[in-house]
């Protein structure tokens, strides 16, 4: 019997990345929302991940946080969806994997709250500027398809999201590279798939509260 995969997330949050992944991963999971506040801090979550956020999964007796961590381990534990990269894909799968979760989350941050740095200080910084950062990610998809090349992975669950969000909450320019990437990205059955259940799992909340 399969080992069972147990998914705590709440809609309104980076879960919607892992629920993509776990629909490209074809992995049959229990989905168990967690409520921000008192439930997300209590001890029996807290013994799930100690920093008291979502997503995080439990694949058997494994338990796993941060959502590149999610999607790598994923695409590694079910390996039949062809998520995971060949040996020549490697490295880029595992660079822009870590580039995305490191410099450009860390500068995307940066940049939505103001916070500002001299120029002669930013070797202090992973991202090192906000337009550096930026322009990384855009000529590697200006050069590709997919952060491997030209055939979809694991990665572009994880990259794709960050540049999908980033266009939709106006936090990266709307550059024609990741304008064109989104819409590969978005198009694919189960990102649709994904996003309607976080979407009418959002639905279901708004109208019980209203």
């Amino acid at each position: 019997m399969p080992e069972p995969v147990i998914f705590y997330t709440n809609p309104m949050s980076r879960g919607q990345i892992v629920r993509w992944a776990l629909e490209e991963s074809g992995a049959a999971y229990e989905t168990v929302i967690v409520e921000y506040g008192a439930e997300m801090k209590s001890p029996d979550y807290l013994a799930i991940n100690p920093m008291g956020k979502v997503p995080a999964l439990r694949h058997g007796e494994r338990t796993v946080t941060e959502c590149a961590a999610i999607c790598a381990y994923l695409a590694d534990a079910f390996p039949e969806a062809g998520l995971a990269p060949t040996a020549d894909e490697c490295a880029a799968y595992y660079r822009w994997l870590f580039f995305a979760a490191g410099p450009l989350e860390q500068a995307v941050t940066a940049q939505a709250m103001g916070w500002t740095t001299e120029e002669d200080r930013s070797a202090m910084l992973g991202f090192g500027t906000y337009d550096n950062t930026v322009d990384a990610v855009a000529a590697l998809l200006g050069a590709s398809d997919y952060v491997c090349g030209d055939r979809f992975t694991m990665a572009d669950v994880y990259v794709g999201s960050h540049i999908e969000w980033g266009l939709g909450f106006s936090t990266l320019p709307k550059r024609p590279a990741f304008e064109a990437y989104v819409g590969r990205i978005a198009a694919r059955e189960t990102h649709k798939r994904a996003r309607a259940i976080d979407a009418a799992l959002i639905a279901e909340r708004e109208a019980a509260e209203a």
